[in-house]
């Protein structure tokens, strides 16, 4: 069976669109995905960046640090838990990332609402760091969110831009899935537009 990994950032909009595509093709193809936590803060660590990536950068992590608290508590299947409602949120509501709507996302989905004080605790940077090294470890190079893994063979992306038709989308997956078992195979990219 092929197993599926997706690292992101909870703050990326692109991911977000990639990961609502992979979850839904997979479910169409039976092919288990599993969620898992990078971070374009720690990514772009000392550099330049303007106004608008660092106030993303700054959500990354403060936001990563709450995935981190809610992970050690309650088990890695817990990040996909709460990248859901955060996602919704974050992409498709544009609400802040408050401690409030932090603290209602959690209590909706039953864990502490306390985790919440995680936003503000660098305590976590530590557990953000080695989940996204983890992310780097299973590509093997630097990249940025999404990293998808099929069968531990890793990518930078798929970057959508817009969700394809569900039955594109089982066609863009089972496409992947051979790209992945082609050892030679390494960059497919083209420009946005």
């Amino acid at each position: 069976m092929t197993t599926i990994d997706l690292y992101l950032d909870p703050v990326c909009p692109f991911s977000w669109v990639t990961s609502r595509w992979l979850l839904d093709a997979a479910e169409r193809t039976t092919r288990p995905v599993t969620l898992r936590q990078m971070s374009l803060a720690v990514l772009n660590e000392g550099e330049d960046a303007d106004a608008a990536h660092q106030r993303m950068f700054e959500r990354s992590r403060r936001l990563g640090r709450v995935f981190a608290a809610v992970t050690d508590r309650h088990g890695p299947q817990a990040f996909a838990r709460l990248y859901e409602p955060i996602g919704t949120r974050l992409h498709d509501q544009k609400d802040q990332v408050t401690p409030e709507v932090v603290a209602d996302v959690l209590e909706d989905l039953g864990f502490e609402k306390s985790l919440s004080e995680a936003l503000d605790d660098p305590e976590y940077d530590e557990a953000v760091s080695r989940a996204h090294a983890a992310s780097q470890d299973a590509l093997g190079d630097k990249a940025g969110s999404p990293i998808i893994a099929i069968d531990g063979r890793a990518f930078f992306g798929p970057v959508l831009t817009g969700l394809p038709d569900p039955d594109d989308g089982v066609v863009l997956l089972d496409a992947l899935v051979s790209a992945s078992g082609v050892r030679e195979f390494a960059v497919l990219q083209r420009p946005h537009g």
